[in-house]
């Protein structure tokens, strides 16, 4: 995708591009019983060589091989290419297995527990890990549905894949198809459940994908927030405008007592506010390379919470949200004071394209602020499940390092 511009100016998110694409899915084959972390994390490093995993140093999430998730004679492990090895590049992208024969490849990611809610992630870095420095583009599938196509632009590009949905059985598959563009390959699987009471608009009839995730307040493009700051392992990108935001940290705790998002602290304990005090806030998210069927719609949910005393008893903060020119919350809102809040979709709306404006009120004496932002859409899946060998739904990021 492009990166996001706030009016005229470019988003300084040098390493960051994002395209999200997603697709329902049935399952089917093979089940593979995955040895499951205490919190019920499935963290899998495809082509890692032998039968022992690792702790990986940043997460201090296990991780483990491929072996029993796929076919013996499935694929070829592959190290990449040592030139694209950085300081932050994560262990579990240090291989990939690769599909040098047959078609279609599955894995199968088992002991899942049918009718809850589950985080999936797939992970790709091509980094000429075959030495022939020709980029791949291939399809990925769950069970027999089309999931999305991943075209690999750069060698160092990661390619994530992500959705939130409702298992329908106890296991899921996802497949890498061939379709003559280049060897399909795979860095990595992460599966995650969730409460059920998260993310309320995916469901048995419907699955939310990641479109986008941002934190807005960190001045530092490569600042990810994830587990462990993040419980639930959602990854969360910096949006940077330091030309035109200042930012805002808390020294204090935010009090986050929802239980329908559940942002980490890391996030709402950061924001961002107008450098010029007499702007409002306001930016633009890429839908145009997504899925390709946006008949279903879009969800997002805003995140606010004020992080600064009022300086003066006459002081106040409030302001308009608008999404696409529209009102999208109907009353003037002030974030409350070091807890958390957020204004979501209550059901999926219809766009050709995303911009979110702040407004302040004329009564406003300061500028808007805003924490963190998700947007998805919304993908159904009453196709899906017609018996127990039905799946799932995702979406998928590239992340150019």
């Amino acid at each position: 995708m492009e990166e996001p511009t706030t009016g005229t100016t470019a988003m300084m998110v040098p390493w960051l591009l994002l395209l999200c694409i997603t697709a329902a899915a049935t399952s089917g084959a093979l089940q593979a019983h995955a040895q499951l972390e205490s919190n019920g994390f499935i963290s899998i490093d495809c082509g890692l060589p032998g039968q022992t995993g690792y702790v990986d140093k940043t997460t201090t999430l296990s991780y483990t091989t491929d072996a029993g998730f796929i076919d013996t004679d499935a694929g070829v492990n592959h190290n990449i290419s040592a030139e694209y090895i950085t300081p932050s590049t994560p262990t579990s992208l240090h291989s990939v297995r690769s599909f040098p024969s047959g078609e279609r490849n599955c894995y199968t990611l088992g002991s899942l527990v049918s009718g809850l809610k589950y985080l999936l992630r797939g992970k790709f870095l091509y980094a000429n890990y075959d030495g022939l420095n020709m980029l791949p583009m291939f399809d990925l599938y769950i069970g027999v549905n089309f999931w999305t196509t991943v075209n690999i632009s750069a060698s160092d590009v990661e390619v994530y894949a992500e959705a939130i949905m409702v298992a329908p059985d106890d296991f899921v598959q996802v497949c890498l198809i061939n379709t003559g563009g280049g060897m399909p390959f795979i860095s990595g699987l992460d599966l995650r459940p969730l409460k059920n009471k998260l993310y309320p608009l995916a469901n048995e009839t419907q699955a939310l994908v990641l479109l986008h995730r941002f934190n807005f307040g960190p001045t530092d493009s490569h600042t990810i927030i994830r587990y462990p700051d993040d419980p639930h392992d959602r990854i969360w990108f910096p949006f940077v405008d330091v030309e035109n935001w200042v930012d805002i940290t808390a020294g204090e705790k935010v009090n986050i007592l929802d239980e329908l998002f559940q942002p980490p602290q890391e996030v709402m304990q950061t924001a961002i506010t107008p450098r010029d005090v007499s702007e409002n806030i306001e930016f633009t998210l890429d839908l145009e390379s997504f899925p390709r069927d946006h008949s279903l719609g879009y969800v997002h949910t805003v995140y606010f919470c004020e992080l600064q005393e009022y300086p003066s008893s006459n002081a106040l903060r409030q302001f308009y949200i608008y999404r696409n020119g529209v009102l999208t919350y109907l009353q003037v809102y002030t974030p409350p004071y070091l807890a958390g809040d957020f204004v979501n979709s209550l059901k999926p709306f219809q766009a050709s394209q995303y911009k979110i404006s702040l407004n302040a009120t004329a009564k406003s004496t300061l500028p808007p602020i805003i924490n963190a932002i998700e947007l998805f859409s919304v993908i159904s899946t009453t196709t899906v499940g017609t018996n127990s060998q039905d799946g799932a739904v995702t979406h998928t990021c590239m992340l150019a390092r």
